[in-house]
C-alpha cells in the first residue's frame, strides 16, 4: 500500500478512537468505503499508466518521466510487478535523456521491486558505462548473458568494462580542449560541420535561447533544437556564431553535413506539425547567387513514415550515409544506411552491415577526404556512453573500425565529428566534464609526429671536422648534408624509413651508423655522433685490454675491436698495420714479444670476425715509440706540453704520479693506414 492510503486509514482510525460504540457499527460501512476507494485508486492508476505509455511509445521522454513520477508512487504494494515496470521505464526515459546518474538509480528500483526483463541489465549496464562505473557495468553484462549469451552488443560492453580502465591510460597522440567560442553555458552545442573544405566556416547544432519565444520539446523538456553558423576573420579567427536564419524553421534543425564546394547542405529536420508530427527527415538546400533555396526533403526509403536523420554527404558528393531505425533492416537500434546518387534521385538504402552496425545505436556519421568513415556508437566496445569510431575497407572490401580512444573518447557521450578538410584537425562533441548534461563543442588536432637525426662530427679527439653526412633510406631517398664550422649537423626524416648513414671527410677514414623510423609512434630526435679516424696518423684504441704481463684479449676489449671491425667494412680500400706499445718497465727483448703478441691477438680477433688477413698486419714495438704529446694530451694533462716525447729520461723527471700516468699513456694498441687503394686496382 502506498503512502498516500497509509496516512488516510490513520486519519480514518482516529477520528473514530473516541467512542468505542459507534466505531463497532461502523465496521462494515469502512470497509465498504475502503474497498471502493482502493478499487478507484487501482482504476485511476491504471487509467494514468495507459495514457502515460502511449506518450512512452511516441518517445516524448521528458513529459512522459515526469507523468510516471507522480503515478508511481499510487501503485499499491501487491502490485509490486507494475511498480518495477514503471520504474524501469523511468529509467529508461533518463538514460534516454543522458540523466544517467538519475536513471542508475531507478534501475536499482526496478530490480529490487522484481523486474523480470533481462533487458534491465543490458541497459542498467550501458548506463554504467556511461558514468565510468566499469565494475557496475561487467556485472550486469555478466548478468544479461546469463540469458542471453551470444548478444554481440553485451559480449563487447563486457569486454569493454574489463579493459576501459586500461585503455584510458594508453590515450592516442591527438589532443583536444574545449572551443569556447562556439558554446554557450546553458545549452547543448555538438555536431559541427565544416562549410567545404576550405574550413572558414562552421554550421552546428544548438538549442540556445536567441529570441526569447522557442519553444520546449516533449520529448527532452530543453529548446528547440536550430543550426549556429561561425565564420573566421581576416586574423583567421572565429567570430561569435550566429543564427542560420536562411534556414531555420519552427522545428527542430541541426546535424548537417556540406558537399567539398560547400555549396549544398543535407540537415535532419524534425517535424513539429502535421501528419508525421514527431518524425524526422532529410532535408537539402543549395546556394545560388549567396541565397539557400527553400529546403526539399531528401527520398530515401519509398515509405516516408520511416525516420531518417543524421546525414553525412561523401567528399565527391555521391554516396548520402545516414541514420535510421527502420525495423525492417536494422539490427536493434539506430543504424547507418548509405544511398547511391543516380542520376538527379537515390538508389535504395543499403545497411553498412554488421561490422558497423550493432544491436546498439551508430549515429553522427562523417566522411573525411580519404574516404575514411567516422561514426558515434554505444554498441562497440569502448568508454561508455557514445564513442567515435573510425572505419575503413580492407582489401577485400570488409569495414575495420577502430576505437578513437582517449582523450577524443570518455566514460560520457563523444559523437560527432568534422576535420577540416584532409589536416588532421577540426572539431567534436562531447558532454564530458558537466554537471548539466548539456553537450560543448572540442577542437582536436593530431600534431606532426616528426623525426630529426642530429649530432657533430669531429676527429678522434674530438675536433670539430667540416665533413659530409650522407643518409640514404630505403625508401630511395638521398640526403647529403655538410656539418656546420662546430662540426654539428641536424636533418629531418620520415616515418617508417630505415636509415644508413655515412660520414666523411678529406684526410680522414669514413665511419656509417644506422638510425630506423619504422614502429616509432611519437616524435623522435636521434643522436649519432660520429668521430672519424685520420689518414695521416695513428689512431689510438681506447679500451683495448689484456692480462696483466700477458697477450690475452680480455672480454672488455671486444667492443673496441668491433668498432675496428666496422670501421674497415666502411672504408673497404684500406689496409692497416695494428701496432702494440709497452711502457720501458722491463727489458728491450721481453717488452718486443709481449708487444708483438698483443698485436698478433688483436689481428686475430679481426680475421676471426671477417676481415681479410691481408688487409692486416700486426706489428709489436715495446717501448721503442713512445709517445709524442699532441694538443688533446697536453691539454688533458697540465703538466705536459704539445711536442713532448714520452720518453725514459723524460719521464723519470716526474713526480712517482705523473710516472705513472705517462707509462699508462705509453702503453696502448694503435692502428695506422697502410694504403688507401686495396682491392682498387
Amino acid at each position: 500500500m502506498n503512502d498516500i492510503g497509509v496516512i488516510a486509514q490513520n486519519k480514518s482510525y482516529t477520528a473514530h478512537n473516541g467512542n468505542d460504540n459507534k466505531h463497532l457499527k461502523s465496521i462494515p460501512k469502512v470497509i465498504y468505503l475502503l474497498a471502493v476507494t482502493t478499487l478507484l485508486a487501482a482504476c485511476n492508476v491504471d487509467a494514468r499508466l495507459a495514457k502515460a505509455d502511449e506518450l512512452y511509445k511516441q518517445g516524448v521522454y521528458h513529459k512522459v518521466e515526469k507523468q510516471y513520477l507522480q503515478t508511481v508512487g499510487m501503485i499499491p504494494k501487491n502490485r509490486k510487478a507494475l511498480k518495477s515496470q514503471v520504474y524501469y521505464k523511468i529509467a529508461e526515459c533518463n538514460r534516454l535523456l543522458f540523466n544517467m546518474k538519475k536513471a542508475d538509480n531507478y534501475y536499482g528500483r526496478a530490480y529490487k521491486n522484481g523486474c523480470k526483463d533481462s533487458i534491465i541489465f543490458l541497459n542498467w549496464a550501458k548506463t554504467q558505462m556511461a558514468m565510468g562505473n566499469y565494475a557496475g557495468a561487467a556485472k550486469n553484462f555478466e548478468r544479461f548473458l546469463q540469458k542471453n549469451p551470444n548478444h554481440r552488443e553485451a559480449l563487447d560492453g563486457l569486454m569493454s568494462a574489463e579493459r576501459a580502465k586500461d585503455l584510458l591510460r594508453q590515450p592516442s597522440r591527438y589532443k583536444i580542449g574545449i572551443a569556447g567560442i562556439f558554446n554557450n553555458k546553458k545549452s547543448s552545442d555538438f555536431s559541427p560541420s565544416f562549410v567545404g573544405s576550405a574550413g572558414e566556416s562552421l554550421v552546428f547544432t544548438s538549442n540556445r535561447d536567441v529570441s526569447k519565444k522557442q519553444k520546449k520539446s516533449d520529448i527532452t523538456g530543453k529548446l528547440n533544437f536550430d543550426m549556429y553558423i561561425a565564420k573566421k576573420n581576416k586574423a583567421d579567427r572565429w567570430e561569435k556564431p550566429s543564427y542560420f536564419k536562411e534556414l531555420n524553421v519552427s522545428e527542430d534543425d541541426g546535424v548537417c553535413s556540406f558537399t567539398a564546394d560547400g555549396r549544398t547542405i543535407f540537415f535532419t529536420r524534425s517535424m513539429a506539425e502535421g501528419e508525421h508530427r514527431g518524425g524526422t527527415s532529410i532535408m537539402t538546400s543549395t546556394r545560388s547567387g549567396g541565397e539557400w533555396t527553400e529546403p526539399r526533403i531528401v527520398t530515401t526509403f519509398k515509405d516516408s513514415t520511416i525516420m531518417v536523420g543524421h546525414p553525412a554527404i561523401s567528399p565527391d558528393g555521391q554516396s548520402l550515409y545516414f541514420v535510421s531505425d527502420y525495423r525492417g533492416q536494422s539490427f536493434g537500434g539506430k543504424d547507418i544506411f548509405v544511398c547511391q546518387k543516380i542520376g538527379g534521385s537515390w538508389s535504395v538504402p543499403e545497411n553498412l552491415g554488421d561490422r558497423i552496425n550493432t544491436t546498439g545505436n551508430e549515429m553522427f556519421p562523417y566522411v573525411a577526404t580519404d574516404g575514411t568513415l567516422y561514426f558515434a556508437s554505444d554498441g562497440h566496445q569502448g568508454f561508455g556512453g557514445l564513442d567515435i569510431y573510425s572505419a575503413r575497407k580492407d582489401s577485400i572490401g570488409r569495414w575495420v573500425v577502430r576505437n578513437m580512444l582517449a582523450p577524443m573518447n570518455s566514460p560520457n557521450d563523444d559523437f560527432g565529428i568534422t576535420f577540416k578538410g584532409d589536416e588532421a584537425n577540426g572539431f567534436f562533441s562531447s558532454n564530458r566534464g558537466n554537471t548539466k548534461n548539456v553537450d560543448n563543442i572540442y577542437w582536436f588536432s593530431l600534431p606532426e609526429i616528426t623525426f630529426v637525426i642530429e649530432g657533430t662530427i669531429t676527429d678522434e679527439n674530438g675536433v670539430p671536422l667540416d665533413a659530409t653526412v650522407k643518409i640514404v633510406g630505403n625508401d630511395g631517398s638521398i640526403i647529403k648534408q655538410r656539418a656546420k664550422k662546430n662540426g654539428s649537423y641536424r636533418v629531418k626524416l620520415k616515418e617508417n624509413v630505415n636509415y644508413v648513414m655515412m660520414a666523411s671527410n678529406r684526410g680522414y677514414l669514413n665511419s656509417s651508423k644506422g638510425v630506423t623510423t619504422v614502429n616509432e609512434k611519437e616524435s623522435r630526435v636521434f643522436k649519432r655522433n660520429f668521430k672519424l679516424p685520420s689518414i695521416a696518423k695513428p689512431v689510438k684504441m681506447e679500451n683495448i685490454f689484456y692480462e696483466f704481463g700477458k697477450w690475452n684479449i680480455t672480454k672488455e676489449s671486444e667492443a673496441e675491436l668491433n668498432n675496428l671491425v666496422k670501421l674497415l667494412e666502411d672504408n673497404p680500400n684500406i689496409t692497416i698495420e695494428l701496432s702494440a706499445h709497452t711502457d720501458s718497465v722491463g727489458t728491450d727483448a721481453s717488452n718486443i714479444e709481449l708487444s708483438q703478441k698483443r698485436a698478433n691477438s688483436a689481428v686475430e680477433y679481426l680475421i676471426g670476425a671477417g676481415i681479410a688477413k691481408d688487409r692486416l698486419t700486426a706489428k709489436g714495438y715495446g717501448e721503442n715509440k713512445p709517445v709524442i704529446v699532441d694538443s688533446f694530451l697536453a691539454q688533458k694533462y697540465t703538466f705536459l706540453k704539445e711536442g713532448d716525447e714520452l720518453t725514459p729520461q723524460f719521464i723519470a723527471k716526474l713526480s712517482k704520479e705523473n710516472q705513472a700516468i705517462c707509462n699508462q699513456i705509453n702503453r696502448r694498441t694503435e692502428f695506422r693506414v697502410l694504403r688507401t687503394t686495396y682491392n682498387m686496382y
